[in-house]
Parts: structure tokens; sequence; C-alpha cells
């Protein structure tokens, strides 16, 4: 049998929250013969099934009106539909339309005590690597020979900007420099506003041996060879000052072992360090065999060493104490509007992560505490539902959710880049089960990225093809989350493996006419100017081979997204009429060219590689 018509937003249209309760809205079909909806809550963990009444009819939609009550005994209410239709019974749930009731992961999510801050939706995120921007000061450059990463291992080498980076065989990643700072960065805040960009994510600007930075000396110093405190300070003063925001990468699962608590080559004069004598003073900062000198590194890695957490003092540190330093870099003169946390959920006590949950709790409560609008977001290369219930973080580097179904679509390959080709339905299925795990305003405070510092870059796992590229970016401006570019990209700078995706800037292709550096930008011009791709709902109304179309929607306004990721042409028959249009004629963004809808049905034929992101006119 035909599964029917059903559908729930949930924006504020569909779902308004009050003291206690919250009203929700659902529409079917109004010729579609439905006997009785009821809404399922479980505010005491026993089901309850609340009827739902007949509301107004528009065209063919029927809208039906319930409430239910909050959770007192949790933050967290769940809920879904029972749809009655003859014989049989259709359940409406956040990952689709089944025909029996569905697991409690897949139900509607309404947090009422923790929120994202409502300024994160509204952002097109910009990630910064900042050894690989911009050379702003190039007094401050590292020098080949400087130092060594390790002991007297691993020399620092200074390279021309723009030459190769070293391949990932080498093994000189981490020691490669090429002189980008924080001068750097603020002399392209006036390029980043032309582009579009409203928020910057750096990654770590603290003291650190390595051009990444993931391995700490110093949490309260930025490294000198990027800048200096008060610097930092300055250049977060003219973010904001532009209406920017600003969020920095937190590295509190481990340090460099060149870190005075660790000092693993004996380097700290003032007081001995954790590696090699039992009874300093920072021995229980880490987590050691006994008197040996084995501990436990991340992952195994010898060189950062992960931080012991059941320690008081670490604690106190990090998030815990009034100066810790989660707040610090929060306040005045910094500032900042919130962390990205490194590997957050890999923190904890021993060797794994024993009590993750309150560590990631107290971060954010630690944070709040200072700016209760900052943003928490965590790194997780996989699956972060449990961590995106409210209470621990507001959005995650949605790699499951995002980047992981998006790269299998258009790039046919997988996380570890093995094969892996799925259809629009699949996609969808992905995405659908990703998203409807969270609740609603943290699946618009997600972080969506095509690629990163720790990916290949998307356009060479495209071997190049603008054409996908486009469509892939187009996806990433008009889906459920806050986007991110990973720089370079609007240039179509390409790159492949760790540290080949950390290439420099081509600052030479922003001196004449870029196609890509165009597009983007009309993309995020529209993504900032049309409020349902901040926070409208969303609702499918193709999915097959390789075409999909979906509607983000909030109250009157509509976008709606269509992909054709073929080489070759292809007519779509879409179902507009579940938008509420029966009648009306939608104008490509991207183009401006115009298509006639009729009789609720808009037929269109989509050229190979075409993406169009049409509104009503």
């Amino acid at each position: 049998m035909k599964t029917p018509y059903l559908f729930h937003g949930q924006d504020a249209f569909w779902a308004t929250p009050a003291r206690d309760h919250l009203k929700v809205t659902l529409v079917s079909e109004s010729d579609r013969q439905v006997s009785a909806i009821f809404v399922r809550c479980e505010p005491d963990n026993e089901e309850e099934l609340l009827d739902m009444s007949r509301g107004e009819t528009h065209g063919r939609l029927q809208y039906w009106h319930g409430e239910i009550p909050l959770n007192s005994d949790i933050p967290l209410t769940h809920y879904c539909f029972k749809i009655m239709q003859n014989n049989r019974q259709w359940w409406l749930h956040a990952q689709g339309v089944t025909p029996r009731v569905p697991g409690k992961e897949a139900h509607f999510k309404y947090n009422r005590q923790a929120q994202p801050p409502a300024w994160v939706k509204q952002q097109v995120f910009y990630q910064i690597f900042p050894d690989r921007f911009a050379n702003g000061d190039p007094a401050l450059s590292v020098q080949s020979d400087e130092y060594c990463l390790r002991g007297h291992e691993r020399p620092t080498i200074a390279k021309a900007w723009g030459t190769p980076v070293s391949s990932h065989d080498e093994g000189n990643g981490p020691n490669e420099f090429y002189g980008g700072d924080l001068a750097g960065i603020q002399s392209k805040l006036d390029y980043l506003q032309k582009l579009g960009i409203t928020a910057l994510y750096l990654n770590p600007i603290f003291a650190a041996p390595s051009n990444h930075k993931y391995d700490t000396t110093d949490y309260h110093r930025v490294d000198p060879h990027l800048g200096t405190n008060t610097q930092f300070a300055d250049m977060v003063g003219d973010l904001h000052q532009r209406g920017m925001k600003i969020i920095l990468d937190a590295v509190y699962n481990h340090t460099s072992v060149d870190h005075p608590w660790f000092d693993k080559y004996q380097r700290n004069t003032d007081e001995p360090g954790a590696y090699n004598h039992p009874d300093s003073a920072y021995r229980d900062y880490y987590q050691f065999d006994g008197d040996s000198n084995e501990y436990i590194g991340w992952k195994g890695i010898s060189s950062l060493p992960k931080l012991n957490f059941s320690n008081p003092a670490v604690q106190d540190f990090i998030y815990a104490g009034e100066e810790a330093v989660i707040k610090h870099w929060l306040r005045p003169p910094y500032q900042i509007d919130g962390w990205r946390f490194d590997v957050i959920h890999m923190l904890g006590e021993g060797a794994g992560a024993v009590n993750n949950a309150r560590y990631v709790k107290a971060f954010r409560d630690a944070a709040k505490s200072v700016n209760p609008d900052s943003y928490v977001l965590g790194e997780h290369f996989f699956e972060a539902s449990q961590w995106l219930q409210g209470d621990q973080e507001d959005g995650a580097m949605n790699y499951y959710g995002f980047a992981h179904p998006v790269r299998a679509f258009f790039t046919g390959l997988d996380i570890a880049y093995h094969r892996c080709q799925i259809d629009a339905e699949e996609l969808v299925a992905w995405l659908d089960e990703a998203r409807g795990k969270i609740p609603w305003q943290n699946q618009l405070s997600q972080f969506n990225q095509l690629d990163s510092h720790d990916t290949m870059r998307f356009l060479t796992m495209l071997e190049g093809d603008q054409d996908t590229m486009k469509l892939a970016l187009l996806m990433l401006f008009a889906y459920v989350g806050t986007p991110c570019l990973y720089y370079g990209t609007e240039v179509a700078l390409e790159g492949g493996q760790d540290p080949d995706n950390r290439r420099c800037f081509p600052w030479e292709r922003t001196e004449k006419p870029n196609a890509m550096f165009d597009y983007v930008s009309h993309l995020i011009q529209l993504r900032k100017n049309t409020a349902a791709l901040q926070e409208g709902s969303l609702q499918w109304l193709y999915a097959e081979h390789q075409q999909l179309a979906f509607a983000r929607t909030l109250g009157d306004e509509i976008a709606l997204c269509l992909i054709n990721n073929s080489e070759n042409a292809k007519t779509l028959t879409l179902p507009v009429w579940q938008l509420g249009i029966e009648h009306a004629v939608l104008q490509d963004q991207l183009t401006g060219d115009e298509w006639q809808v009729k009789d609720g049905q808009l037929s269109m034929t989509l050229a190979g590689k075409e993406g169009l992101l049409l509104t009503l006119t």
C-alpha cells in the first residue's frame, strides 16, 4: 500500500513550546481518509496517546493540531504521531513514515532546558589553518633548524609560500612551516567579508612545537610565531566590530611532551616535569604506570600524553577553577564566541573515556557560566547523537550526518576513501536517520563541512570536477545545519590526504575574476538573505537514482533545492502541492530562470550536473 503524505516540520510553526507543554501541528492530504490522529508521548515513561483535532484545510492540505505535556522528570521530551486509516495505521516520526511504532531514537525530540545559541544557525563559518592562510609578519616566521619537535629529531623546515607540502608518507608534515600568522588573518578580513563570511573557526593558535598545534605547551599564550595575546585580542575586537564571530580549537585531551608539566626532554629548568620524575608535582597530571616512564598517549601516540581528568588539579586548570582556561579566553580582553573541542568523545579517566559525559557537561557548564551564548562544538568523526541531546554539545562537526553521506553520493568514496556509491534514496535515508536522532535546534547548529584539515579536499576527491563540486556546495548551503567552508575552497584549492590538504592559500587566484569564488559568494548571500535556509523545516520532494529535490520552509518563505548528479538530463515532476503551492511562478536564484507551477505540480528538465535553488516570485 502506498505510504500516505504526512508531514510535521520542527520550526516554531509546527512545534510551539510553552511553559509546560508543546503545541504540535501535522499536515495530511485532505482527500485521504483518516479516522483519527494521535500524538504519542511519555510524560512519566509510560505511553500517552493524545487526540489531535482536525483544523483548517488549504487546498489539498489538511492540518491537525494537538498538545503534549513536556516531560518534568528529564529535559528531553520525545513524541511521534499515530495515524489511523481504515484498517491500517501509520506512524510519523523524525525519520519518516512507517507502518509500526518507531524506536525511541527516531522520535521527534525537544529539549526544554538546553538550547544552542540562536546566532549559530545564522552564520557562515570559515575554517582557517593559521600557518597556511596568510603571512602578515615575516619577522615571526619559523626558521629552518630553529628547534626540533622531538628531542633532537624532527628539526623545523621553513618553506617558501606556495611550494609543495611534503607527501603523506614522508613524515615531515608537522615540522614544515610557511609563515601564516594572526597578522595575515587580520589583513584578510576585508576579503572574507567580501566573500560573505560571518564567523571564523581557527585551528589551534596556542604555543606548540608543531605547525598544526594540537600538541599544546602553553594554554595561556598565543604561539609567538603566530602573534601575541594582545594582537589576538585586537583581532577579535576587529571581528566583533564587523559583526563577525570567532571560535577557537580547544585541545584538552592531551598535551605536548614539551609541556612544562610533562617535560620529556628535560628542557624546563624551573621545576621537574612528570617524565622521569615520579615525585614531580605534575606526575598525576598524566597517567603513568607506577614509577616507570610508561604512560598513556592519545591513541597510543607517545608525543601526545593524555591528561588525567580524575585529578582535581587538572579539572581546576581546564574547566572547574575560576581562572580555568575554558573561561579565560571567553572573558575580556579576548571574548571569543565559543570553543571547538578536539576529540571530545575520547576525553575521560584512564586509557579510555570513562565518565566522558560528566566532563563534556562540565566543559559546557564552564563555558556557559562566562558566556551563556557561547557555542560548544565537539569534534566527532563518527556518530555523535549521544552528545547532541542538548545537555552536552550545541553541535558537532557533522561528519556522520553530513560529510560522510554527501561524500558517498557525490564522490563515491567513504570516510576511509574506499569505494562507496549510493543513490539519492540511500542518501536521504542516511541524512534522515542521522538528523532525526537529535533535537531540532541542535540539528540547526550542526557544523556542516565538505572537507577539513583532517580530510582530503572535496574537489580532489572529485578529481577536479568543478561541476559536481558546485552541486555539493549547493547542498552545503541549502541543507539543515550551519555551513563552514575550509579555507581556499572558494578558489578551487585542491589537496590530498594530510598534510597535502593544508596547502598555502593561493592568493594570486584572487587577483582576477574567479568563477568558483563568484559561485560560492552567491550561495553565501542566498543563505544569509533567506531565513528558510537558516532555520526552516526540511521536506523531501524527490529522491531517485542521482536526482533529489527538497524544500526548506519557514512561514510563507520557501526555498526549493534541486540537484541532478548525473551527466545526463533528467525530467522531474515535483508534488509542490505538499508545500501549499497550487499555481505559482518559481525563480532560480542562481540563474534568474523561471518555471510555472500548474495544478500543484512542477515539471522541469534538469541538465546534466545542474543544480537549482528556486523561490517564489
